[in-house]
């Protein structure tokens, strides 16, 4: 299976993706020929949504797969059709979780759909809410201290952040772009 990851990268020498391009057709000419089979994007729902659609206006057959950029109905206006079976990576969904469905209802109910990071940019400040609480400051370094040894429970769930930071929630998962929606796999 031949890869190519495309980061506004060098392919052959010549820089081909720049945020804003309007014309992948050279690119796709080139990936075509030397047969790649599955593309990675480390870009935006545009610039991807334009890739797809070139890859499979010349008959190219390889997959796309990119990272939480795509996780967006954005994606799938610009594709239609042509971005089935699109491969995406990004955190699980936590519009499918308990701790959200009441929040989720209220968005639905305004006409907007939590999709993407609305709920973990949600959380977050829930987050920092509450560590400014229990700092009893928002002094920076007060506030760092308060986020370490606390369980917070948010939007996306309960979480801890471990020594180094990172939250304790599972970091990643797969999705799959199917007649206009994205499923988890």
């Amino acid at each position: 299976m031949a890869v190519i990851f495309l980061a506004g990268c060098e392919f052959f020498n010549q820089s081909f993706l720049l945020a804003g391009e309007k014309d992948y057709s050279q690119l796709i000419s080139r990936l075509k020929r030397a047969g790649v089979d599955l593309v990675y994007l480390g870009g935006y729902h545009t610039e991807a949504g334009l890739i797809i659609r070139e890859m499979r206006r010349q008959g190219m057959k390889a997959i796309l797969m990119g990272g939480d950029a795509l996780v967006t109905q954005e994606y799938w206006q610009i594709t239609g059709g042509d971005g089935e079976g699109t491969l995406m990576t990004f955190t699980p969904d936590p519009r499918q979780g308990l701790a959200a469905a009441s929040l989720v209802r209220e968005f639905r109910a305004s006409g907007i759909e939590p999709e993407g990071f609305v709920l973990y940019t949600y959380a977050a400040v829930q987050t920092w809410k509450r560590a400014v609480e229990r700092a009893g400051s928002v002094d920076a370094n007060k506030v760092v201290e308060a986020l370490k040894n606390t369980k917070f429970s948010t939007v996306i769930g309960e979480f801890s952040f471990d020594l180094k930071g990172d939250p304790s929630l599972t970091p990643y998962t797969m999705y799959k772009w199917r007649a206009g929606n994205y499923e988890q796999l």
